[in-house]
């Protein structure tokens, strides 16, 4: 029989409506355990978790826990509670990061940080992180416990080097993709690879849902990257230019450095530096990069890594949740467009 050959490209809209229906009884179960779990005796950690949680995230993480369970036939429980681990893993990071970041805006809204200031954030996001460890040991599998903890660690690591790399203009693509590969789509593999282990699965099977979340999550990253060029806070839920203003050095950017005039190059360099941020230096920033393709390319890769994920779907049968899995590659490029 030959298998189905799925490839990445421009039909229409994707969305995750698929995605969301197919799990959706699953997704409430899973909810349950999030607000059960984010409960405390101290007021302020639920009050201040359920502003984040309760923001507008399209849950995508255990959504793709709870798809690639239904992928592989699972009929049991145990993805519910490690489904909310891998969210509230997600929460943790989302709150750390927006202290580190100094945001004041995430999805259209006030970040924590910015009502409750950075010390309440920074340590309910440690509770958040406690909560998760302490699903994923009632789950009672050590293998679980070893994907979801090395995924924590590399995410921890991955937020470290771009700190370290902030406001180095010499950062290689290879280096940035090390940052996003550790930051972002670790945690993309961990909540597909899970399932297979839940699910008892053979290791060929854990590592080909590895694959398509860690490429997922990459071709994520990248179509953030490029659109916090090219959108405004109505797409992102932040600004047009943060990460300009903040000195990130993102595939964009390297792109058009890469390409620029020595004028050019001086231009970002001073900008990357901190002493080029004003809104007439954004807007010169979004017309170099618009000059030299950065973008065009930045989201060709993006395509690459999303055809990367939708092959990674080769071993398993067609149905609805492999369909859905597909077209949330879809439409995580097609957040661009």
């Amino acid at each position: 029989m030959t298998a189905t050959v799925h490839r990445l490209e421009t039909r229409g809209q994707p969305s995750l409506d698929p995605m969301i229906a197919l799990v959706a009884v699953d997704m409430n179960l899973v909810n349950a355990v999030i607000l059960d779990r984010m409960q405390s005796q101290i007021p302020l950690i639920p009050e201040l978790a359920g502003h984040l949680i309760a923001g507008g995230g399209k849950r995508m993480r255990p959504m793709l826990t709870l798809a690639s369970a239904r992928l592989l036939g699972y009929t049991g429980t145990r993805h519910h509670r490690l489904a909310a681990a891998v969210e509230f893993i997600h929460t943790a990071t989302l709150l750390h990061d927006d202290v580190v970041d100094g945001s004041d805006l995430r999805r259209g809204r006030r970040t924590a940080n910015n009502i409750w200031g950075n010390p309440a954030t920074v340590l309910v996001g440690d509770f958040l992180f406690s909560r998760s460890f302490e699903l994923m040991v009632e789950d009672g599998s050590l293998k679980v416990l070893k994907i979801l903890s090395a995924a924590s660690a590399v995410i921890a690591e991955g937020e470290v080097n771009q700190l370290t790399a902030q406001r180095s203009i010499g950062l290689s693509e290879e280096r940035y993709l090390a940052i996003i590969g550790a930051k972002t789509a670790a945690l993309f593999a961990a909540a597909c690879r899970i399932a297979a282990v839940v699910a008892e699965r053979n290791e060929a099977e854990e590592l080909a849902l590895d694959a398509y979340g860690r490429n997922l999550g990459i071709a994520f990253q990248l179509v953030d990257d490029a659109i916090d060029y090219v959108s405004d806070a109505r797409v992102m839920g932040k600004d047009t230019g943060d990460d300009f203003r903040e000195g990130k050095v993102t595939l964009p950017v390297i792109l058009a450095y890469a390409r620029g005039t020595p004028e050019d190059r001086a231009f970002w360099e001073a900008a990357i530096a901190g002493r080029r941020v004003a809104d007439a230096d954004l807007a010169h920033a979004i017309a170099l990069i618009r000059r030299t393709h950065a973008v065009d390319d930045t989201l060709a890769r993006a395509r690459h890594y999303g055809q990367r994920a939708i092959d990674a779907l080769g071993p398993f049968p067609s149905g609805a949740a492999k369909a859905a899995m597909v077209e949330a590659v879809e439409f995580a490029i097609a957040r661009a467009y």
